[in-house]
């Protein structure tokens, strides 16, 4: 499945960041702090932390509230857990009935994450910067 990043990118409002960092040395969180900055709402995942930038942060994709409107859920985990981060997002999909787009950040995708989402019917960007990219529309 061949996308047009740019078009992706261009109408996002809210992004899910799976694995998303409280420390601001961290690269999730120079990229949350980015997209906030940017207008587009975050919603942190990570049971480490009650809390990011002033964002509720949730322990799992699967408590994500499914009213929330999602664009694009960002894979920040290592590769070795990247295809369970996917089946938690087409877990969350399928309750929620939304189709956000999985964005897996660079050397983050795996083959089996891949095919997960593609056979589930999510769009699937692997081993992009969603910041390098985003700022490319905005520049």
């Amino acid at each position: 499945m061949n996308l047009d990043i740019k078009k992706e990118l261009e109408n996002i409002n809210t992004v899910v960041i799976l694995g998303c960092s409280a420390n601001k040395y961290r690269t999730s969180y120079h990229i949350a702090n980015y997209l906030k900055e940017n207008g587009i709402d975050i919603i942190p995942v990570n049971p480490n932390y009650d809390e990011i930038m002033g964002q509720k942060c949730y322990d799992s994709m699967e408590e994500v509230p499914s009213d929330k409107a999602v664009d694009v859920v960002d894979i920040f985990r290592d590769s070795e857990y990247t295809a369970e981060m996917v089946q938690d997002v087409i877990d969350w999909s399928q309750q929620s009935g939304q189709k956000p787009l999985i964005w897996t950040q660079l050397s983050v995708s795996s083959p089996e994450a891949k095919l997960l989402a593609e056979n589930a019917g999510l769009k699937y960007v692997e081993n992009e910067c969603i910041m390098v990219q985003h700022g490319k529309l905005v520049a």
